[in-house]
């Protein structure tokens, strides 16, 4: 009989040697990708873990503690822009640099989580998605940000050049080692704060904050910390996000991003670790790669392109992506509210039970 007897079954990493050996094998994996990937898919995987850092952040607040943000692409933006600013503007070390971009995310964060406190549901979304909006605007408009020209990232240099220490990455499979470590060490992160006293308070605050408050947990201080946990998150993401693209603008941040994101938290299954990373993975890969030339997708392709130049107009089948993404939620809330990580329930429920 599967039960967990102490607390520290409950917190181990690894529940048993099934996990464990898979987890190894996942991992050696990942690091040998780089070895036969082509480049693109190098470049299309940093995206994904970017994603995946994120999604794992944003789920902490919307999965597990019960608020929605349509404001996270405003994070993302603090974190690309306050990691590639410290670097050039104050010549600070890029580790440090990151990290001091992801406090100041998470300080906004905290500062919109205060709204949450008096706003729920549709009101608290409509605050986060101004708050988004309003990031994207002052930074276009504000010169010391590069304008709405945008910046270019420094050289992604991880040592300490100020010490004659320098170690520049600048291919994209250099970057994809950085990038999965930080990606495989916040996940662990984010998996070991669900299990803490302080992931317990948010799980029983979505329950239901009344009965939270009643416990004896502080709404206030657990309400605006989940808000900036998940924006320090973010902030990480953004930061690393920069340096994947090379240059940004603050259209690379507007609010179509922040719809983006809710739809891989809510397509791979709110309230898990793997969900978030499955909906990462599949909207990304949709976005960047299938989607990106829906005249190339295999066997579908052709009818698109037929259907569009005979009913409507080619120039539509740019929006192909956005119908598609926004399909692929609908089906999940209808047919399987728990997402990806629900279908693998199923999956993993009907192997180990078979033929039974």
């Amino acid at each position: 009989m599967d039960m967990k007897r102490d607390y520290f079954e409950d917190v181990q990493l690894f529940e048993s040697n099934v996990v464990l050996f898979w987890s190894v094998a996942l991992m050696l994996l990942l690091f040998a990708i780089p070895f036969f990937a082509p480049k693109y898919y190098i470049f299309l995987l940093n995206i994904v873990m970017v994603h995946v850092i994120l999604a794992v952040g944003l789920n902490v607040l919307v999965g597990y503690t019960g608020q929605i943000s349509l404001g996270h692409a405003g994070f993302f933006a603090i974190g690309a822009y306050g990691t590639a600013l410290l670097m050039l503007k104050l010549q600070i070390p890029f580790v440090v640099a990151l990290l001091f971009a992801g406090f100041i995310a998470a300080f906004f964060g905290f500062l919109l989580g205060l709204p949450a406190l008096r706003l729920e549901g549709p009101y608290l979304a409509v605050a986060s998605l101004g708050f988004g909006l309003a990031i994207m605007h002052v930074i276009g408009h504000w010169q010391f940000f590069g304008g709405r020209t945008g910046i270019l990232a420094p050289p992604l240099d991880i040592g300490i050049p100020q010490l004659n220490a320098s170690f520049i990455l600048q291919t994209d499979a250099q970057k994809y080692y950085l990038i999965l470590v930080v990606a495989i060490l916040m996940v662990i992160a984010a998996r070991n704060i669900m299990k803490t006293r302080v992931g317990r308070s948010f799980v029983a605050i979505r329950d239901s904050d009344i009965a939270a408050e009643v416990i004896g947990i502080n709404l206030t201080i657990y309400k605006t910390l989940a808000f900036a946990i998940s924006a320090f998150y973010a902030g990480i993401a953004g930061g690393l996000f920069g340096f994947v693209l090379g240059f940004f603008d603050p259209f690379t941040f507007n609010m179509i991003l922040s719809i983006i994101f809710l739809v891989m938290v809510v397509v791979g299954g709110l309230g898990s670790i793997a969900g978030p990373i499955m909906g990462a993975v599949l909207i990304t890969y949709l976005q960047y790669s299938l989607l990106k030339n829906i005249a190339e997708v295999p066997v579908l392709g052709d009818f698109l392109v037929t259907v569009s130049s005979r009913w409507f107009s080619v120039m539509g089948l740019e929006n192909i992506n956005s119908i598609v993404l926004g399909l692929i939620m609908i089906g999940i809330v209808i047919f399987e509210p728990l997402g990806m990580y629900g279908i693998w329930i199923r999956i993993k429920k009907y192997w180990m039970t078979w033929p039974f």
